[in-house]
């Protein structure tokens, strides 16, 4: 018998019970633990008791649907979200990124494909526990990456990233002032080498905007390049003819 003690743990919500029988099946041959739940008013209280390494969360569930579940998981969490969809409209895809979603897989799909996302996404996790700890240069920026913790925070305050927000302005602070391209940000980002539209990443960049701007309302630190990609400013700028903010 697998021991699971110590596996990263995999909460699936989902309440079709055979899907979520072939998921579970699929995520422990992977060496996963996982919890099913099938009611959406039961998630919220699970994942405060018993925070989970990943989500698995369906749209469409009874008692509470899945966007919402989101929503309110990004007021307290940073915990990498899934979504699972038959909802396949351009709409609800960027909606749910932009509430904080880390990626979104599609019905029908595959087992095998909901795994490998899964997998990538908690390689990308490992990857920022491993690289120790990282501030700007210089450290009158104000922002600070705790990837052991997989927090970071601007002039002292937690910014509550989801671990791709937290991977993206490591990217921007790794070079600020400097332009990079939403292709870079797309290799960087999702390293599985499958095809993400640019609108994801211009989805995930305002989100990381939006957080920033509430620490400092008067300083827009990523200025979108038009036509290019975006660029990481430590210090306010006055308004010019190359930025257009999404």
């Amino acid at each position: 018998m697998t021991d699971y003690s110590c596996a990263p743990s995999v909460l699936i919500v989902e309440d079709e019970p055979k899907l979520s029988a072939l998921l579970t099946d699929y995520l422990r041959a992977e060496n996963f633990d996982t919890q099913v739940i099938a009611d959406g008013r039961e998630v919220i209280a699970s994942v405060r008791a018993n925070p989970p390494s990943l989500i698995l969360l369906d749209l469409m569930l009874p008692g509470r649907n899945g966007l919402e579940i989101c929503r309110e998981l990004r007021t307290f969490s940073a915990i990498p979200v899934i979504i699972l969809t038959a909802r396949v409209d351009e709409i609800d895809r960027l909606l749910g990124l932009e509430l904080g979603a880390d990626d979104y897989v599609c019905k029908p799909f595959s087992p095998r494909e909901v795994v490998a996302r899964v997998k990538a996404i908690m390689r990308r996790v490992e990857a920022l526990s491993g690289a120790g700890r990282l501030e700007a240069e210089p450290v009158s920026s104000g922002i600070a990456i705790d990837v052991d913790r997989h927090v970071a925070s601007l002039d002292g305050k937690d910014l509550n990233l989801t671990p791709i927000e937290i991977r993206l302005l490591a990217l921007l602070n790794s070079t600020p002032g400097r332009i990079c391209s939403r292709d870079h940000l797309l290799r960087q980002l999702y390293d599985d080498h499958r095809v993400v539209a640019d609108r994801t990443v211009d989805s995930h960049v305002k989100n990381l905007r939006r957080k920033l701007q509430a620490v400092r309302p008067d300083h827009d630190m990523i200025r979108s390049i038009y036509g290019v990609g975006y660029r990481l400013d430590l210090v306010a700028q006055p308004d010019d003819d190359e930025g257009e903010n999404d």
